[in-house]
């Protein structure tokens, strides 16, 4: 029974000595950085207006019939560009249809002589543009209250921008589009014209902005939901670097944090910015290209005491051991 005893202890003894080195090895592994190297890159970016708009005719039209009575033929079709003045349909008043009627009845021969006798009434296009809507189909019995087709002249894009930025909007601005409906798809435009009156969409004052793109697109559809972007600053090469490595302090100045030289800490460097999207901002002076910044990994946590740089992302300084100093009592 001793024998087995002691046995026993011997064999606790191993397993706390083991657990304990264990333990000791993950407490010396050295702390992930909670920050990381990021070059400067050049690149282009872009300062935008966004706003939603759709796809609608500049001026759009109704064709009605002038009198009452029933369509005999359909010359175009949806999609079609016509010319002002030209035929897009025949139709017979209501006492022509009655005789035609009539003289079906009696034989092709008297039918023809009615139809000689009495001609159609031409429905014509009273502009230029493209047909996007035909309502009707021959036979239909119409009055003058039928829209028979609508055409419009030209599609454009109008964009509702609301108050608080439509001062940033000016004619000949250029725009970027994207349709819901081809959203691979980027169309250059520019604005030509900015609607005097506003509307009020959920307590929210909007401006029509209107949009023109040339030439139209094939694909473009009167309705269409588009994404609008005015473009007011762009540069096609510019040294970028990500907002999150920026830190602006009290005085409106603007820092980043950069590596220090080997086995120094990390340095504050001020920078002068220029635009700003999305999560990169250009930078103006205080770095070059190929230049490296520090971006948090966190939260930007401020560090107290004389080791701190002015500026920090929570970079832990470890001690020899590998663990990361204890706090002082009483902090």
């Amino acid at each position: 029974m001793r024998a087995r005893s002691k046995v026993s202890i011997v064999l606790l003894i191993a397993v706390a000595a083991a657990a304990a080195l264990g333990l000791r090895r993950v407490l010396s592994r050295p702390e992930k950085p909670t920050a990381e190297a990021v070059a400067v890159r050049v690149g282009p970016i872009e300062n935008t207006v966004d706003a939603t708009g759709s796809v609608l005719p500049l001026n759009r039209v109704e064709v009605k019939p002038p009198i009452s009575g029933r369509i005999e033929k359909l010359l175009v079709d949806e999609g079609q560009h016509v010319r002002a003045g030209q035929i897009l349909a025949w139709m017979s008043s209501s006492d022509r249809a009655a005789i035609l009627d009539a003289a079906l009845a009696q034989g092709p021969q008297e039918l023809k002589r009615w139809e000689d006798a009495y001609k159609p009434t031409p429905i014509v296009a009273p502009l230029s543009g493209v047909v996007i809507l035909r309502n009707v189909v021959v036979g239909q019995t119409v009055d003058p209250s039928t829209v028979l087709y609508a055409m419009s002249d030209t599609l454009i894009v109008l964009a509702e921008v609301d108050e608080s930025d439509v001062g940033r909007v000016h004619v000949g601005m250029p725009v970027r589009i994207v349709l819901d409906s081809y959203p691979d798809r980027e169309v250059e435009g520019k604005v030509f014209d900015i609607l005097y009156e506003g509307k009020n969409v959920s307590n929210v004052i909007q401006y029509g902005v209107k949009i023109k793109v040339q030439p139209v697109p094939s694909y473009f559809r009167s309705e269409m939901t588009a994404n609008v972007s005015f473009i007011e600053q762009r540069k096609p090469k510019a040294l970028l670097i990500p907002v999150a490595a920026l830190k602006e302090l009290p005085d409106g100045s603007k820092q980043v944090l950069i590596p220090g030289a080997p086995g120094q800490p990390p340095a504050a460097r001020a920078i002068v910015t220029g635009i700003e999207s999305g999560d990169s901002v250009e930078v103006l002076g205080g770095l070059s290209a190929g230049d490296t910044v520090l971006v948090a990994r966190t939260r930007y946590v401020p560090q107290q005491g004389p080791q701190s740089s002015p500026l920090t992302f929570g970079v832990h300084h470890s001690n020899q051991s590998g663990r990361a100093p204890k706090p002082k009592s009483g902090s």
